[in-house]
């Protein structure tokens, strides 16, 4: 058993949203391996069947346990509030779309906006514009801009690429995704605005680091604890956006 403190079903952040499960987990269940089950298949049900975040997840009407990730990092640095203009990169199956919905408040009328994307086919959120794209298509910045009908208060990227199972490969995939994401986050964020962002341990490349501290008041690091220990997944918060130079075009 993990010594990671499994998620409370009590307690509601400052920012209006429901915060991570202490409840005890449940007995372990175990999976038996199938006929036409793989050994890896039956491992990943069974970390599944047994994971509190994914039990509380499901209980709670979440599409996924990585909700539980941007509640974390929002109780932590005060990303969200009502109002705000949002863009979620990355969005399917719309877990951290549903939480920023929720916390920026439009379904009370709020006068925010909150956008999503993602390759994947998925199902709309209440309260937000879902798009089915792929972000790194040329024309990605465009439609965001145009459903954002604005500048974003703040852009949240939970992007990966499919695992190779090489670390170095793997690292090099995400960190692609993660200076796309940037570029279209200096192109739309207004002034005071911030960045959330999925990395891989051993952080955010220098160059890509260097640009953000320029462009930033405050730039960290934070695994959530809803972040599985062996997962090398890291977010980096930048805040306090300055702009960019004179001179420089957007995207």
């Amino acid at each position: 058993m993990s010594s990671r403190k499994p998620p409370s079903s009590s307690g509601r952040s400052k920012g209006g949203g429901v915060s991570a499960p202490t409840v005890a987990r449940d007995l372990t269940v175990k999976v038996r391996t199938a006929r036409r089950r793989s050994n890896s298949s039956t491992q990943w049900l069974q970390r599944q069947l047994n994971d509190p975040y994914v039990q509380e997840a499901k209980r709670r009407g979440l599409r996924s346990r990585a909700a539980f990730k941007i509640m974390e990092l929002d109780d932590r640095f005060h990303l969200l509030r009502p109002g705000l203009r949002v863009v979620d990169l990355g969005a399917a199956p719309g877990g951290w779309t549903q939480v920023v919905v929720e916390r920026t408040r439009l379904l009370d009328g709020g006068r925010g906006c909150v956008v999503g994307i993602d390759i994947l086919p998925w199902e709309g959120v209440a309260g937000a514009h879902c798009l089915t794209h792929d972000f790194t298509a040329d024309d990605a910045p465009d439609l965001l801009k145009t459903a954002l009908n604005g500048p974003a208060d703040l852009v949240l990227s939970d992007m990966a690429a499919p695992t190779t199972g090489h670390r170095k490969t793997d690292h090099l995939r995400v960190m692609a995704l993660a200076e796309m994401a940037w570029d279209f986050a200096e192109s739309v964020l207004a002034p005071g605005g911030a960045f959330c962002c999925k990395v891989f341990q051993g952080g955010t490349e220098g160059a890509l680091l260097a640009r953000m501290k320029q462009l930033c008041e405050s730039v960290r690091h934070a695994k959530p604890a809803s972040s599985r220990a062996e997962s090398p997944e890291v977010y980096v918060i930048a805040q306090g956006f300055r702009g960019r130079p004179d001179g420089e075009e957007d995207l």
